[in-house]
């Protein structure tokens, strides 16, 4: 059976750098194996996983076992290409997956990848747990990847502080005392869940003190940026806020993050300014101007 791009659901995108080509600009074709390890990189974040802490929680890791790769036409310096990836089979330890490289509708290459899940320290084979073999059986049936959940601190704080100590403290080096403070314990909490349980991004809704509420402490998996996981948290708390009859919200985005809100019907107020030795930017959303997605 020869595969199309219509047998995959999964495309990471490159582009054929001048180092992977030979003299006549031709990829060399080990470099297809990196393709491919590099669309599954992608691929995981795709499924919403942030693979290191996730292969933590399972108490394993996946090896490599066999990678078989079949050419059938060449990738060519400075092209585009397609790197499609889907789980194909799931054993009782190992996982194969199929893949193939594009560019347009030509089938450049197909390969089949097999992982055993293992042991890290041993790296003796563990059967494949069943939190992942849904996960990855759930992502090629097209089930939805995120829950969304509302609630107090005293129900979500828990799940939600670790990743605030990720963000805020170890990557942006803000005060660990600065991370939770009393307003966590009024406040409406969201959190987005990948299929494994995971909190993979976070905010919160103050109580409003003038009639606007307030989001902050917006956090998201540092590998799972730039997916749209933190787009579920503000709509969740968007429509928290509107329920409430809050005439608006007020937020401090990080100048990073102007353009994200921005497209969620945002407005700047004011200069940039500066909190917690970060640079910040005033930004309101008036519900009687706005739809609430």
């Amino acid at each position: 059976m020869t595969l199309t791009r219509n047998d995959f659901r999964f495309f990471h995108t490159l582009r054929v750098r001048w180092s992977e080509v030979d003299m006549q600009r031709i990829v060399f074709n080990a470099h297809y194996l990196t393709y491919l390890d590099t669309a599954m990189a992608d691929y995981w974040r795709a499924l919403a996983v942030p693979y290191e802490a996730a292969m933590v929680m399972l108490e394993g890791d996946l090896y490599v076992k066999k990678a078989t790769v079949e050419y059938h036409a060449s990738a060519r310096y400075d092209e585009v290409l397609q790197v499609g990836l889907r789980c194909l089979r799931i054993g009782t330890s190992s996982i194969t997956f199929q893949g193939a490289v594009f560019h347009g509708d030509v089938l450049l290459i197909t390969a089949e990848l097999i992982y055993v899940f293992a042991d890290p320290a041993s790296q003796k084979s563990r059967p494949v747990p069943e939190a992942l073999r849904a996960l990855l059986t759930g992502y090629e049936a097209g089930v939805p990847l995120i829950q969304t959940h509302t609630g107090s601190w005293e129900s979500l704080g828990g799940r939600i502080t670790p990743l605030r100590h990720r963000v805020f403290n170890l990557e942006q080096g803000i005060d660990a005392n600065l991370m939770c403070d009393e307003e966590d314990h009024g406040a409406v909490h969201a959190v987005a869940l990948n299929g494994l349980g995971q909190v993979v991004s976070s905010g919160r809704l103050l109580v409003p003190t003038t009639g606007t509420g307030k989001i902050g402490r917006m956090a998201t998996e540092k590998a799972l940026r730039g997916q749209g996981f933190a787009r579920y948290v503000l709509h969740a708390l968007m429509r928290a806020s509107k329920d409430r009859g809050d005439a608006g919200i007020l937020l401090h985005a990080q100048v990073s993050a102007v353009g994200f809100y921005l497209k969620e019907g945002f407005a700047p107020i004011g200069p940039e300014f500066e909190e917690a030795g970060i640079k910040h930017q005033s930004m309101e959303i008036r519900w009687t101007e706005q739809v609430v997605p």
